[in-house]
């Protein structure tokens, strides 16, 4: 009996140490990541169910301490996520950050920003200068959150502002281990290939609409304003709240090469490299806030064929000729209670005289005015191919 007990507990406690042996995991394999990743990057097949994950989240990373730097990096993060909550000045209407760069910049083929900081100063095209990150970060709130829209021009974003500093302090910590000088394999990875762009006058907008009712409405609804899913919403798209026509995204294959890698959000890449460039042209036909400073983009670097909301100088030619004028940015004034940095772009004379514009050089009191249909896809609404760009 007592010889039976013994064995019957030797018995239990051998089954036991089975069991735990089958479920424990050997201590060299590291645990299942909950999610797909490509090396430091959420892997660009994830779906919206990643649509908040964060490898590296400054609010839960304990080597931050309670110094001013770790505590600006952790502002630069939640600037980050939530542009407009946190700034709502720089950002008027609903885009934030990481509506572009998903995942607060953590996202393959999303214009991730992870190890990308060292790469700064890096010549900026549009400029035709060297742009510092702090450059390039102010440009962002000016165009694609359309800072424009809504401040004064003494109180623009500029490399040296609070909220700027704390982006810059959190894609910096981005980069912490990364070698200055070194581009990362992941940046520009959210292009399409030049063989397979289709010239900007033989994009199709009304099969570009029809492919968004078909794979977009879900998101972000048949008006392009965003479809309210829990306590988030896609990002607006096109009018007043949307980005500005100076913005990346306001070029045709800038914005294809997003959509073609990152959406739709249910099975991100599942779209041709031709429907995205048509979805694309579609969205970029649409209204949206003006950027008052264009005229001072492209002045060395030739205009590319995708930058839609720009005049060509054929077409800014034959519109002086025709008795319509480009408004141009007014020089700096001696006068200070005259602002330096005034003006919308492509005003005609006629509708100032009209009064449909401020015939002073002082910004008008609205904010986030759109433009009309952008100039090179006038035929938007026609159900024909996108006009022809002089």
């Amino acid at each position: 009996m007592v010889i039976n007990r013994v064995m019957t507990r030797q018995s239990l406690v051998f089954v036991f140490l089975l069991a735990g042996a089958a479920c424990a995991r050997p201590a060299d394999q590291p645990a299942a990541p909950r999610i797909a990743m490509t090396g430091p990057l959420i892997a660009a097949s994830m779906s919206m169910k990643a649509g908040w994950e964060f490898p590296r989240n400054p609010l839960t990373d304990t080597t931050l301490d309670a110094s001013r730097l770790s505590e600006e990096i952790r502002r630069g993060f939640r600037l980050f996520t939530n542009t407009p909550g946190e700034a709502p000045r720089l950002a008027p209407g609903g885009m934030a950050c990481t509506n572009c760069h998903m995942n607060a910049g953590q996202r393959e083929r999303s214009m991730p920003l992870v190890d990308v900081a060292g790469m700064f100063p890096e010549y900026n095209r549009r400029s035709g200068r060297l742009y510092s990150l702090g450059d390039r970060i102010s440009d962002c709130f000016l165009r694609s959150e359309n800072a424009t829209g809504s401040l004064a021009p003494e109180e623009l974003p500029n490399p040296s502002s609070p909220e700027v500093l704390a982006i810059s302090a959190y894609i910096t910590w981005l980069a912490r281990d990364a070698a200055m000088g070194k581009n990362p394999s992941w940046r520009g990875q959210n292009t399409i290939a030049a063989p397979a762009l289709v010239p900007v006058e033989k994009l199709d907008v009304a099969k570009g609409e029809a492919i968004y009712a078909d794979r977009c409405v879900t998101c972000h609804g048949p008006d392009g304003q965003g479809v309210q899913i829990g306590d988030k919403i896609a990002g607006p798209l096109w009018g007043p709240r949307s980005w500005n026509d100076g913005a990346g995204a306001a070029r045709v294959y800038t914005l294809a090469g997003m959509i073609r890698y990152s959406m739709p959000y249910l099975d991100p890449g599942n779209i041709t490299d031709e429907d995205a460039q048509h979805v694309a042209a579609f969205i970029d036909s649409k209204p949206r806030p003006a950027y008052p400073f264009k005229d001072r983009d492209y002045r060395v670097e030739k205009l590319p064929p995708d930058a839609v909301y720009y005049r060509r100088d054929g077409q800014e030619r034959r519109e002086r000729q025709e008795g319509k004028k480009t408004l141009t940015l007014l020089a700096p004034s001696a006068n200070p209670a005259r602002p330096a940095l005034t003006g919308y772009y492509r005003q005609e004379g006629r509708e100032r005289q009209e009064g449909k514009y401020p015939s002073s050089p002082s910004r008008p009191s609205s904010p986030s005015r759109p433009t009309g249909a952008c100039p090179s896809l006038s035929k938007a609404r026609t159900g024909t191919a996108i006009s022809a760009a002089s």
